[in-house]
């Protein structure tokens, strides 16, 4: 997207800004032996420089809300997050001098929680039986009470979110495959990856599949929701048309494929591991295809959990 000059000179002064995107894609074999019709790949986008995928979608909102005029001098950027997008928020912000106060349940990893307080940024916890939908809730009730105070980013709602998606991730992708891919696997956080990806790559290639990940609703997988239940919360940017198949993966069944990535040299957290528990679940069944995945973050951001025990 072509910023304003002062937006694009902020740009080009920061490395780290630049350094968001162009991950590499690459092949992982694991099935190969089980399943040598099917080939699969995997977006690094623990590379980007927050360490996850959630740098793409933070740099365009911030960005934009700072070429529109949205954030201005004495607002903090407020938004919840189960943190790579909170730890986004707080090194971006740190960077172009604005604040960040981020609500996040309060059993988000150990890791991502001193990732964001590096940064400076302020962390207001909800309770995590209360699930995801209450720091969503909480963050709205903050910025009712005090608008003036705020920038609320609400990935939930920017379009910014998957258009970052759009032009960057999916863009990557169609270059980096030829244009050649038979699914495209990912679960819901924002709504901003599926609905991002689905429409470019649909746009290329209607017959692409897009699969999404459901994880069970407690105790779930960090980062994707389980959109299974009345009160769910459904993001307002998510396009629900784009999904083709809905695939349950439980946190058991997500961790099991994180050892067994980890095995085979992809340390990765747990959305990841869900996301391959998806592919492996629809190339099993199919016994042939062209899958891409994302691997979103790294798995050093969860060893205070019980994934790695």
């Amino acid at each position: 997207m072509p910023w304003a000059p002062h937006i694009q000179a902020l740009v080009e002064r920061h490395p780290v800004l630049r350094a968001v995107g162009n991950t590499p894609l690459v092949p992982v074999e694991i099935f190969h032996g089980e399943l040598p019709d099917v080939e699969v790949f995997a977006k690094m986008e623990s590379l980007n420089p927050g360490g996850s995928l959630k740098d793409r979608p933070v740099l365009r909102m911030l960005l934009g809300a700072l070429d529109d005029g949205r954030l201005k001098p004495g607002k903090a950027v407020l938004d919840s997050s189960s943190g790579n997008a909170g730890i986004a928020y707080a090194m971006i912000g740190r960077i172009i001098g604005v604040p960040v106060e981020i609500v996040i349940p309060d059993n988000a990893s150990a890791e991502r929680k001193k990732r964001m307080l590096a940064h400076g940024a302020k962390l207001t916890f909800t309770d995590a039986l209360l699930g995801y939908d209450e720091a969503l809730r909480e963050v709205r009730r903050r910025f009712e009470a005090e608008p003036g105070s705020y920038f609320f980013c609400d990935q939930y709602s920017n379009t910014d979110n998957w258009r970052a998606h759009y032009e960057t991730t999916a863009a990557e992708i169609l270059q980096q495959t030829d244009g050649r891919l038979t699914h495209i696997v990912v679960g819901v956080g924002t709504g901003g990856t599926l609905t991002g990806l689905g429409r470019r790559l649909k746009e290329h290639d209607p017959s692409i599949k897009v699969i999404c990940v459901i994880p069970e609703a407690f105790p779930g997988v960090e980062g994707l929701k389980p959109l299974g239940r009345a009160e769910d919360i459904v993001p307002a940017i998510l396009d629900q048309d784009l999904i083709d198949e809905r695939v349950p993966v439980t946190v058991d069944e997500a961790y099991a494929m994180c050892v067994q990535l980890g095995q085979a040299g992809f340390f990765v957290g747990q959305s990841s591991g869900a996301y391959m528990a998806g592919v492996a679940r629809v190339a099993r069944r199919l016994g042939r295809g062209r899958f891409v995945t994302l691997f979103n973050d790294l798995g050093e951001r969860y060893f205070s959990t019980r994934l790695w025990d």
